[in-house]
């Protein structure tokens, strides 16, 4: 089964996009160092402060509260 888990992130000083473009690089470094299919980093094109990280998945197991790449990810961008 495939399955993607969503972390949306708010930048302080609204400099999402080169905000995204580092996670991006450092999302790539993780999928080729783990199992995931793939990870992608988005951008709000309006509202330059707002990212979403979606992390796809393959396998019967979900996790309802978060994956662990997922719940490192979020501790990490606190």
């Amino acid at each position: 089964m495939k399955w993607a888990e969503v972390i949306m992130a708010r930048s302080a000083d609204g400099s999402a996009k080169m905000l995204a473009a580092t996670l991006q690089s450092l999302m790539n470094d993780v999928v080729r160092n783990t199992r995931h299919e793939s990870i992608r980093v988005f951008r709000q094109e309006k509202l330059d402060s707002d990212i979403c990280i979606v992390l796809f998945h393959t396998g019967k197991k979900t996790w309802a509260g978060g994956s662990p790449l997922g719940l490192h990810l979020v501790a990490a961008l606190k």
